[in-house]
């Protein structure tokens, strides 16, 4: 039936509320948080620093296409 999809998604936000209203606003808004307003909001909130995992140098390994063999 069609409602069964939504049984997830109402489990969720009603075991935490708050969490899931927030994960569901930053991701309608689009919201990095690892960007400056964002940031500096958490840590001055929680005082919790967000690292920036999707900005760690990656020595090119994943710039493109790779080639991998079969045998």
């Amino acid at each position: 039936m069609f409602l069964s999809e939504f049984v997830p998604v109402l489990k969720e936000l009603s075991q935490q509320p708050l969490a899931f209203m927030g994960g569901f606003c930053s991701g309608l808004f689009r919201l990095n948080l690892t960007e400056d307003p964002v940031k500096s909001w958490l840590n001055q909130q929680a005082g919790v620093t967000v690292s920036p995992a999707d900005n760690a140098p990656n020595n090119g390994k994943s710039s493109g296409p790779q080639s991998i063999a079969i045998d």
